[in-house]
């Protein structure tokens, strides 16, 4: 979404302008998002102000959700699934009417409450 330059920057941003703010995020993927982007001017510190502005929420809290993130990543050790990744799946385990936005094409793999697919909306 923040970088003009992926391939995917234009289908980002027609996703995100359909929907209604805020969008709800860990930390994981907020930390994820500005390594990402540390060589875009001002990359990290724009992913900040989506927080700033409410644009994004940070609606999770790991502490909170230790020992599911940490099965689904021992689960998924074959595919190297993140802490981001992790959390995002745990996110739809906890609300069911939340879809991840994303072009890790792994999520096609994961699945919530072990055997349902994890909602997304990808490219």
């Amino acid at each position: 979404l923040l970088n003009r330059r992926d391939h995917h920057h234009l289908w980002a941003k027609q996703v995100v302008a359909d929907l209604e703010p805020p969008l709800y995020t860990c930390e994981a993927v907020i930390s994820e998002a500005c390594f990402l982007l540390r060589t875009i001017d001002d990359g990290p510190e724009t992913v900040l102000e989506l927080i700033k502005r409410g644009a994004v929420e940070i609606g999770f809290r790991l502490e909170d959700e230790l020992e599911p993130v940490s099965a689904l990543m021992r689960r998924y050790r074959d595919v190297r699934m993140s802490l981001a990744g992790a959390c995002l799946v745990r996110m739809t385990e906890l609300d069911a009417k939340c879809v991840v936005i994303t072009v890790d094409s792994d999520f096609a793999i994961y699945r919530r409450n072990r055997r349902q697919v994890v909602p997304t909306i990808s490219p």
